[in-house]
């Protein structure tokens, strides 16, 4: 040997290498989060997830429809369910066929359906947030009255029984209002149009379990997807809110049922079988619409789509802050909820009709229609519309209508018991908004106040005329 030492390769192995600082901070970057996400991440989420079990397990002891399985279980497995369901993979094939494309990309397709569709349901969200969020909003608007409790008939039904509340659709204060008013009960999944589809309202809607369906630009696929979704959620239990007439009330009286989702519901019901589904009619009224102006211009033009915009909302709100700020802030009159008799889809199903969905539409508008609650300004609105135009004849108008009232079953809203507060009431909610005067006894509308009047009085006319045909 020649006496040189040779380098050692273990200290080779150890002899500091130079690196650019960027790169160092980004290998740092790439291995925490490489460790967040297969060691730190799944435990988290286990974690929570043992926790969220613990909290449903507790909450589902107070509430009188425990929340379901299927309305907790992860987005993306119920998602893969959808689309490997039998009757979801059969119209991927029909959708490829038919369009002349490949069955993966048709089922890509129906994937983003699926996607689009199914919720995301937070019970933190809906409990800890939605339903305290719903009170205070609703109260900070309106005196909210139940009108109807029906607490008996409720009670009767099985435990096991998917409930779908029913309700007419007067505002998009609906949502809020029945969501506070039922949260003793159970959780509700509602029904979303597009108007939603912005964000962050569309996150917010999915975490409180509220699924969105198209009105516009679907095809079979689409809706044999929703039918499924609909179905699945019915037969595992899932507490749902649908709005037949599909849409916010143009005139103020109540529409024509829209048959989809009902329809999904009755097609995928096998009696003897499938769990249960009980139908519970719900009536709503306002004093007062926030949308009318709206929906009165929608119902001239012939229109029954709005582009949904976050501005009236922000007008709305630095409005009635001021308004608290300077003192002139007050409630819009009364909101009252009705519950009418439940009709148990085991029991409609015993007498055979040629249309099935037509006639379970219309024997829940029907039902509907029979518990609607009428309130002051409706009440007032009536009468203002039918010539009476002094404070005397609205007087003797409403103690009429109480006596007749009182004896047809109609649910008729006097609040403190008084009349003439009643009436006063009524004649205030209109003269703040400039839709009538008052002068010498004499009540006169204007030119806008007769439409919005009118819109009034037709959510409840279908009650109040066979009332004043008795009374004359």
């Amino acid at each position: 040997m020649d006496g040189r030492r040779v380098p050692c390769q273990r200290n080779r192995m150890f002899r500091p290498v130079e690196i650019p600082l960027w790169l160092f901070a980004l290998i740092v970057v790439f291995a925490a989060v490489t460790f967040a996400s297969h060691f730190l991440f799944p435990s988290v989420r286990w974690y929570l997830r043992r926790r969220l079990e613990r909290a449903v397990a507790r909450l589902n002891t107070r509430l009188k429809v425990p929340i379901q399985p299927f309305k907790l279980a992860r987005r993306t497995d119920t998602i893969r369910r959808l689309l490997f369901d039998p009757e979801v993979a059969q119209a991927v094939i029909d959708h490829a066929r038919d369009n002349g494309i490949r069955e993966d990309v048709a089922h890509q397709t129906a994937e983003r359906y699926a996607r689009e569709i199914v919720p995301g349901f937070s019970a933190f969200a809906y409990f800890g947030f939605a339903i305290r969020a719903a009170r205070l909003l609703s109260q900070s608007l309106f005196r909210v009255r139940l009108a109807r409790e029906n607490e008996a008939a409720l009670e009767e039904i099985g435990p096991d029984a998917t409930i779908v509340f029913v309700m007419n659709h007067r505002s998009n204060m609906d949502y809020v209002l029945v969501t506070w008013l039922v949260a003793e009960r159970s959780a509700l999944a509602y029904a979303v149009g597009e108007w939603a589809r912005v964000w962050p309202l569309n996150m917010l809607v999915r975490a409180l379990g509220g699924f969105f369906i198209r009105r516009r630009h679907n095809n079979p696929l689409y809706r044999k997807v929703l039918a499924r979704y609909v179905q699945l959620a019915t037969e595992g239990g899932v507490t749902q809110a649908v709005f037949p007439e599909g849409g916010l009330s143009r005139t103020g009286r109540l529409g024509a049922p829209k048959l989809g989702l009902i329809s999904y519901m009755l097609e995928g019901y096998r009696p003897g079988k499938s769990r249960e589904v009980v139908f519970v009619p719900v009536a709503l009224n306002y004093d007062r619409v926030m949308e009318d102006r709206i929906l009165i211009k929608a119902a001239e033009e012939g229109t029954r789509n709005f582009r949904f915009s976050l501005k009236p909302i922000y007008r709305y709100l630095r409005r009635q802050i001021w308004h608290r700020l300077t003192g002139r802030f007050h409630r819009y009159g009364y909101a009252a909820v009705s519950f009418g008799d439940p009709l148990a889809l085991s029991d409609f199903l015993r007498d055979d009709r040629t249309d099935q969905p037509a006639a379970l539409g219309a024997e829940l508008m029907s039902r509907i229609a029979a518990v609607m609650p009428v309130t002051p300004v409706p009440l007032i609105a009536y009468a203002l519309s039918r010539g009476l135009n002094d404070r005397a004849h609205l007087r003797r108008f409403v103690e009429a209508t109480l006596a007749a009232a009182s004896h047809t079953g109609t649910i008729l809203h006097i609040p403190r018991d008084d009349l003439d507060y009643t009436v006063e009431a009524g004649i205030r909610a209109l003269a703040e908004r400039r839709l009538l005067t008052e002068a010498d006894g004499r009540i006169s509308l204007a030119p806008e106040g007769e439409k919005i009047v009118t819109f009034y009085a037709n959510s409840v006319a279908h009650l109040l005329d066979p009332l004043e045909t008795a009374t004359t």
